[in-house]
């Protein structure tokens, strides 16, 4: 990965160079990504909007053209914001359906940020660097083996094109991650024999990602605007959410695993209008060199909350920003809000001319979570390589269109069959 600090430099001396934007995805995390986007470089605006759905859209645009005296606008930004004026989309650039990720496309710019659930993003991504445009793609980037081949498929592609693609893996862009990571591949802990991570966490229906069904909605609506708690659109929790852990794991050891065992359940969170998803899960990963890291994903209220990676080494610990052992460390540099550095790096790798390209390593990392869903759903453990080249699960659905597109029953570990 390039120096933080020359790629911030070279995006701040190249900042007269304007990069016009377009957002797929307008939910939560898209106007959130607009906004890290434009706060990250000088010279960036949001020209073209795209969703599934009018209000989605309608309320993005809404959110990016208003300044706001917040301490901070939403999660992920780092203060108030301020920059209404950055927002040139107008009605004639905003676009709703199942194809306005084209139309997005078609107008003119430079960068595209996929926001989308996650099932559509192989999609997107290869109509994205098609059209030769610089990408940036939430994690996960896929919910089966299927859309990882894509996903690698079109980031070999943009390498070919020289496209930049980031991922919204934003650790790899977080200072104290960075220098973390220099440290263990340079034998600061010895030898790797394994490590832990964890996303344990509560869960409420205020999180936002659930909305009661209105009685015009098809079963299509219902099911992409509560795309969460869908397995065929969201990968479920341990895809969606604990990615982000195992790709710091995976990171670490600088290697996907070979081997995935896993179990879950859906224990708690049980109503049918919160879909087929389980609510917990285990896994182990093994890696080449033997390494065994153990993998809890969990939402269920009351319990004891983590969230986090441990990597063990033959003389010592490491987490985010600390060692322990034999040569302790703790990370006292600058902290940037990694949200932003991300859009920051890859702006900076735009105007450079050296594009950075994430693509191959979020669908490692995406992969092994789907691999470890597969294997709690199924109950079978299985080969990382077995998954990648040889599975054939597909959880699209025959057609996009508003209309009925039943329920698969919730996976039962013995009983649902490996594909």
């Amino acid at each position: 990965m390039q120096n933080l600090q020359s790629i911030a430099a070279g995006a701040f001396a190249a900042g007269s160079d304007k990069i016009r934007v377009g957002v797929i995805g307008c939910g939560a995390r898209g106007t959130g990504a607009a906004k890290n986007c434009v706060e990250s470089s000088p010279n960036v605006e949001i020209v073209a909007l795209g969703d599934t759905f009018k209000d989605r859209v309608d309320t993005c645009l809404k959110a990016l053209k208003t300044n706001d005296t917040a301490e901070k606008s939403e999660w992920s930004a780092a203060g108030p914001w301020k920059h209404a004026d950055k927002i040139t989309a107008t009605p004639e650039t905003c676009f709703a359906g199942f194809d306005a990720y084209k139309q997005v496309i078609a107008c003119d710019v430079d960068l595209v940020l996929l926001a989308t659930p996650p099932h559509f993003r192989p999609i997107h991504l290869k109509a994205a660097v098609d059209a030769g445009k610089h990408v940036f793609i939430e994690k996960p980037v896929a919910v089966d083996p299927v859309g990882i081949r894509s996903v690698l498929a079109s980031s070999e592609l943009a390498k070919q094109k020289g496209l930049s693609i980031v991922a919204g893996t934003q650790r790899r862009h977080d200072p104290q991650y960075v220098e973390l990571m220099k440290r263990i591949h340079a034998g600061q802990i010895g030898d790797l024999l394994g490590g832990e991570c964890y996303w344990v966490q509560g869960w409420v229906r205020q999180w936002g990602f659930w909305h009661e069904r209105q009685p015009q909605w098809s079963d299509m609506e219902w099911q992409v605007r509560n795309w969460y708690y869908f397995t065929w659109l969201s990968g479920d929790h341990l895809v969606e959410q604990h990615v982000h852990n195992i790709d710091v794991i995976n990171w670490a050891m600088g290697t996907p695993p070979v081997q995935i065992m896993s179990l879950g359940g859906r224990q708690v969170r049980t109503e049918p209008e919160f879909g087929n998803i389980y609510d917990h899960f285990g896994v182990e990963f093994e890696y080449p060199n033997g390494a065994r890291v153990l993998s809890m994903a969990r939402q269920i209220t009351g319990c004891t909350e983590i969230i986090g990676e441990r990597v063990v080494g033959a003389t010592g610990t490491a987490r985010a920003g600390v060692i322990e052992g034999a040569n302790p460390w703790t990370y006292t540099g600058p902290r940037p809000n990694p949200y932003e550095q991300e859009h920051a790096d890859l702006i900076a790798s735009i105007r450079s001319g050296s594009p950075l390209n994430e693509g191959r390593q979020v669908a490692e990392s995406t992969l092994c979570a789907i691999a470890g869903r597969m294997s709690a759903y199924t109950g079978r453990e299985m080969k990382y390589e077995w998954v990648l080249k040889a599975s054939k699960l597909d959880l699209s659905p025959a057609k996009y269109e508003f209309g009925p597109i039943p329920v698969a029953p919730v996976a039962m570990p013995g009983q649902t069959p490996l594909t």
